[in-house]
Formats: structure tokens, C-alpha cells, sequence
């Protein structure tokens, strides 16, 4: 692959709902330009973009691939991305640093969820964007239908650049306004007059284009508005601004399988589509994914936004301040590379076995440092904890969990000592099924997933005063501790300990040893065996004997004074309460807060935030663990939410008998 000039490239970001076909229509794209022989299939795990084994076996994206094709004296760096919710961080990194965005629809199935997803976050990138309709070949198929759903769902003005000829077992081509030709059959097709039933079409498409070119530049507006008529060339330059501006959505259509309409789409993105913005400065680049290969090492892909980079030599990671050594630095095409010494401006490429860069890192020159902008990832929120299922798995896990967060930044790991165990958070159960295939695939370790436990903790709701005393006499020395402990609750505060002892009947050596002995008792309270919170202990009184006494003693008379005064002051259960925050459409505003009451949740209050509804609550720890599934099924996938622990509150009684029957239960299992 040579290298090309910075005006010569397009980053290209190719977005979709799962099953639009978007996999396929990368394909037909390099098979156009010779690079494959045949065409390649999802459904048989042999196309370019589609080669991890876990895509293979499940026949989806789940890593944003890169695949560059060369049409026309330019280089078009497809970044075929994830078409399910569960990995839309994928799709946020290749947009980051994209150019413009390729959404493709079904001509059967119109928009879906995470076309309106993935549009919102297109918006935030402010990239231009153009649309492929896709399976014109497929039953049911509907150009008009689904450009109809464009125009009611998105605020843009989407122009059809191209029509079809015929839908379903008809479709045999497609029309081109720009150039007024009608195509048939596959690749670039025949020249054929344009069929006279679109004459009106056509001419209708025709005009709505030439009045989006003319929006373009200024000049070209007056010219139109004067009713002058544009030419070739200005209705290209104008068409080629206003989609740079966003003025508009050119729409395309086709069928990738068939191999119709893939090749004019590849002319249309060469001849229209923005280029990187050229800068000749000091170099700067920005990482985007990085894949840990257990054969190759770290692989980082990134785009150069400044100057050139190359192999073999040094950068500094603005990010963590760091010198990093350059080696090979790598052009890909799915899982096929081939080395190259310099990447220019706007390129995109992958530098492998950097010590410390990660995604979402800048690399530049250490004497002019910069920091681009990085990318703002998903928070996961579905958690699972899990096991490993042998010593050898269990001595592995923790090397194989890092090196899958290193490619992976929307997860998250915790190993939660309150609870003893492992928690990994990702987007969904499609995520965590697919992180954890990839644990035991690429570093050898197998886990079971077991359901969280939650936190509980204990308090007490009385004022209490108690004994405790340990004399033991065995032979020789003996053991004496006696302490009168005062005991009350403090919500205020985890733990507080003070003394009100006169006249020494405990001396001041050991009150140390009843702290220690107090806050030892407290890790495991008197219902449930959870740690025991908000509490006051004072000790008050006491003996001691000035052969048999000890600190153990009186550690162990605290402990109990404790177990017996907790018993006394009333005790509960305490749960942890979340903030919750969840973004829906409107309509499903009534299904949420229903469920919040199922929850045993309080409703704060909600707000409009543009076409969304925010619906803010608190909820407890225990009914949100499966919330992301939930949340999904409930809102077809268009729902959204983010929670922060917020207190801890009392477990209604029913509730906290059934926990405390559940917990003996299991403790008796252990045994």
C-alpha cells in the first residue's frame, strides 16, 4: 500500500444498526478494487473486517476494524464498526477520528435504535455524514419508505444522490442525479436510458441537489436564487461544500450482496467526501483502539493529526508524560499488515509494543508537546462478579483481566474486599459474555459468573450498656479483661471510639487493645455477619488483675460487650441507595417510573435535555444490578442511564428477614 497525500485520504467511519448489512458493504468495496477475488459472507466468516474468532462465531461486529481500499487516485480508510449497543464505545473511538460518518440502513427495516444512537454522537463530533440504503434486493424492500423515516427522525436535509431501478426481485440498478446516467447490473454496471417512469423522479431529486450545491457557497446561492443555471462543475464544488458544512445528507442505495451500487458509492465518497484539514506542523497523533495480541504484543491504532509519523524513532506520550520508542509502524487491512517507515497527516495506522500508551493517549513531538483531545467512552452498567474456576485460572486472571482493559476502556474491574469478590462491569450481557470468551481465547484463563453480593452493612437504633468480661484460668497465667461499654448510634460517622474511666479501673495501656478488639467485632455484625456501621462506643468501666490481665484479654472482653450490646440496641440492616439518572424518550417516561415503584425506588423529579427526558431517582444497590437489561427490553434499546451511590438506608423488615435467612443459609453451607 503506498502512501498518499493528506488531500488524497478519506477516513470514513461506517456506522449501522446490527444486521444493516454494513460488514457486507465494506466488502463489496474492496472487491471492487481487485483486492479480493470474491466476495466474502458474514454468515461463513470470510469477510475482511469480520476475522476475530468471537465475530466469526457469532456473526456480528464486535471490534471497530480498519480496512483501507484504494479507488481512484484515493485512499479510503473504511472503519467498520460494532452495530450493536453493547459495543458503542468501538464506535465512539473510530468516530473520534473520522472525517465523516456512513450510516447504513435497510431498505426493509429503515431507522432503527442505534442508527439514532450513533447519530447523536455523530453530532457531537460535528462530522458530515451520507447514507446508503442497503438490501434494495430483500422483500419487503422501500427506498421511499425508509427516506420518509430519515426526514421524520433526524433534523438534516437528506437529498437522494442516487434512486434504485425496481425493489426486491426487480432491482437491477440504480439512477445517478449527478450525472443523469441510470446503471444496471453489478459493479459499475451498463450505461442504460433512464426508465420513463422516473423521469419525474429523477428530475424532482435533481433539483432538490442542485439547490443543496448551491447552499454550499454563496455565490452559488445568488447564481441560483438569480435563476441562473449552474454548471457540472460548480453543482459538484457547491455539493462538495455543503456536505463539508453539514448543509446536507447525500442518500445512496444498493445492494451489497449483489454488488449493486457499492462501486458509484465508492466514486461518490472519493469525489465528495471531506478530506483530513492539512497541517504541516509538529507532529501529533491520537490513539484510538488498542488490541492486546497475545502473539504480537499491544497494538495501537492511531491517526496522525499533525506533522508525519514514523518508525524507529521516539515520541512523548503527553498523556502520562512518557518517552516512548517507535518500532514497526504498521498499515492493517483487517488482520493483514504490511510495515511502512513514515505516516502522513490524516492517515491512519498501528504502532505495536508501546510500553505505556494506551487509547485515547497522545503521541507527538516531546520539543512542541500537545494534548489532543481523547475520547469520551461509555460508562458500563451491567455487573457481573466472577470466579476463577481452578488455581492455575485464578493465578492467571489478574494479568488477563489488565491486558483486556488495556483494549478495552469500557469496562471496569473491581475487586471489592467488602464483599471478597470480583466485579467486572460492562455494557451488557452480549460485553460481558464476549470479555470473558476472550479471557480464556487469548490469556488462557477460565471464570464462572456468579451473581453480585451486595454490600449490607448493620447499625444499631438504640442506647445500650453492657458487660463483657473473659477470665480464664488454665494452669499458670491466666486471662483477665472486664470492661463496661456504653454503646449508641452515630450516623454521622462509621466509628467512633472514646473512654470515660476514672480512678484506673482499666489502665490507659489497654484501651487501645479494647479499640482494636471493638473495630475487629464490627466486620462482622450480629444478624447477618455484615459490618456494623454508625455506631459510638465508649468505654466507661472495668477491672483488671495485675498478673492475668493482658491486651488479648481485653480485646476479647470488647468483642463481647459488642456481641451482646449490638443484640440489645436494636439492630438492622442497611442497604446501599444509588442516585439513579436515566435518559429515555418521552414515551417510555411512564414504564420507567412504574418500574421504579416495583423497585422500591423514589422518583426525585425529571427534566427535559433536548429530545430526551432525564428521570432522576434513588433506587436501591440490590434491584439495580440487572437495571441494563431491564432498561433495554423496556426502551427498545433506546434508554440510557449512569448511577453514584448516594446512602445508606434501613432495609424494610421483610426484606432484611429475608437476607438474613439467605445469608445463614449460605454460611451453613460452607461449612
Amino acid at each position: 500500500m503506498r502512501n498518499y497525500q493528506t488531500g488524497q485520504i478519506r477516513n470514513l467511519g461506517v456506522v449501522a444498526h446490527g444486521g444493516a448489512g454494513k460488514t457486507s458493504l465494506v466488502e463489496a468495496m474492496l472487491f471492487n478494487t481487485g483486492i479480493l477475488s470474491r466476495l466474502g459472507r458474514v454468515e461463513d466468516g470470510t469477510t475482511v473486517s469480520d476475522y476475530h474468532p468471537e465475530e466469526i462465531s457469532k456473526q456480528i461486529t464486535i471490534h471497530t476494524s480498519l480496512v483501507p481500499c484504494e479507488w481512484n487516485g484515493i485512499k479510503i480508510n473504511l472503519l467498520d464498526t460494532p452495530g450493536f449497543s453493547d459495543f458503542i464505545g468501538e464506535v465512539k473511538g473510530a468516530l473520534r477520528v473520522s472525517d465523516s460518518a456512513m450510516f447504513v440502513l435497510s431498505a426493509v427495516d429503515g431507522v432503527e435504535v442505534q442508527h439514532e444512537v450513533i447519530w447523536d454522537i455523530a453530532d457531537e463530533y460535528n462530522l458530515p455524514r451520507i447514507v446508503f440504503i442497503n438490501k434494495m434486493d430483500r422483500e419487503n424492500a422501500n427506498f421511499e419508505k425508509v427516506l420518509g423515516d430519515l426526514k421524520s427522525k433526524f433534523k438534516a436535509n437528506f437529498v437522494p444522490v442516487q434512486i434504485p431501478l425496481g425493489s426486491f426481485d426487480t432491482f437491477s440498478g440504480v439512477v445517478d442525479m449527478i450525472s443523469g446516467v441510470a446503471y444496471e447490473g453489478e459493479g459499475k454496471g451498463k450505461q442504460i436510458p433512464i426508465p420513463a417512469n422516473l423521469a419525474d423522479e429523477v428530475d424532482l431529486y435533481r433539483e432538490q441537489l442542485i439547490e443543496a450545491a448551491a447552499e454550499g457557497d454563496d455565490e452559488l446561492t445568488m447564481k441560483y436564487l438569480e435563476g441562473e443555471e449552474l454548471s457540472p462543475e460548480e453543482i459538484k464544488d457547491g455539493l462538495k461544500k455543503s456536505i463539508a458544512l453539514r448543509n446536507v445528507v447525500p442518500v445512496l442505495t444498493g445492494s451489497a450482496t449483489k454488488n449493486i451500487g457499492a462501486a458509484h458509492l465508492m466514486d461518490f465518497v472519493a469525489d465528495f467526501m471531506p478530506a483530513p484539514e492539512e497541517n504541516g506542523d509538529s507532529m501529533s497523533t491520537l490513539v484510538f483502539k488498542t488490541i492486546a495480541d497475545p502473539y504480537v504484543g499491544k497494538m495501537n491504532f492511531l491517526r496522525v493529526y499533525g506533522g508525519s509519523f514514523k518508525s524507529d524513532t521516539t515520541a512523548f506520550n503527553s498523556s502520562k508524560e512518557k518517552i516512548e520508542k517507535i518500532g514497526n509502524v504498521l498499515f492493517v487491512r483487517g488482520k493483514n499488515t504490511t510495515t511502512t517507515d513514515v505516516v502522513p497527516t490524516g492517515d491512519l495506522a498501528v504502532v505495536v509494543k508501546l510500553q505505556d500508551t494506551g487509547t485515547g493517549d497522545t503521541l507527538c513531538d516531546k520539543d512542541h508537546p500537545v494534548t489532543l483531545e481523547g475520547i469520551d467512552f461509555p460508562t458500563p452498567t451491567l455487573t457481573v462478579a466472577i470466579a476463577p474456576k481452578s488455581k492455575n485460572d485464578e493465578d492467571k486472571l489478574g494479568d488477563g483481566l489488565s491486558r483486556l482493559l488495556e483494549e478495552d476502556p469500557s469496562m471496569r474491574v473491581e475487586k471489592n474486599s467488602e464483599i471478597k469478590q470480583t466485579l467486572l462491569t460492562g455494557m451488557g450481557e452480549l460485553h460481558i459474555n464476549t470479555m470473558i470468551e476472550k479471557l480464556k481465547r487469548k490469556f488462557g484463563v477460565d471464570v464462572e459468573i456468579e451473581d453480585p453480593k451486595v454490600p449490607y452493612r448493620e447499625t444499631i437504633r438504640a442506647k445500650v450498656e453492657v458487660e463483657g468480661k473473659h477470665k480464664k484460668q488454665s494452669g499458670g497465667r491466666g486471662q483477665y479483661g472486664h470492661v463496661w461499654m456504653r454503646f449508641e448510634p452515630c450516623p454521622e460517622e462509621d466509628f467512633v471510639f472514646e473512654e470515660e474511666i476514672f480512678g484506673g479501673s482499666v489502665p490507659k495501656q489497654y484501651f487501645p487493645a479494647v479499640e482494636k478488639g471493638l473495630r475487629e467485632a464490627l466486620q462482622e455484625g450480629v444478624l447477618a455477619g455484615f459490618p456494623t456501621t454508625g455506631i459510638k462506643a465508649t468505654l466507661y468501666d472495668g477491672s483488671y488483675h495485675t498478673v492475668d490481665s493482658s491486651e488479648l484479654a481485653f480485646k476479647i472482653a470488647a468483642s463481647l460487650a459488642f456481641k451482646k450490646g449490638a443484640l440489645q440496641a436494636k439492630p438492622i440492616i442497611l442497604e446501599p441507595i444509588m442516585n439513579v439518572e436515566v435518559m429515555v424518550p418521552e414515551n417510555f417516561m411512564g414504564d420507567i417510573i412504574g418500574d421504579f415503584n416495583t423497585k422500591r425506588g423514589r422518583v426525585l423529579g425529571t427534566d427535559q435535555v433536548g429530545r430526551l427526558t432525564k428521570i432522576m431517582a434513588t433506587v436501591p444497590l440490590s434491584q439495580m444490578y440487572r437495571y441494563a437489561i431491564d432498561l433495554k427490553s423496556m426502551t427498545q434499546g433506546r434508554g440510557s442511564f449512569t448511577m453514584e451511590f448516594s446512602s445508606y438506608e434501613e432495609v424494610p423488615a421483610r426484606q432484611a428477614e429475608d437476607i438474613i435467612k439467605k445469608t445463614k443459609a449460605e454460611a451453613e453451607a460452607e461449612k
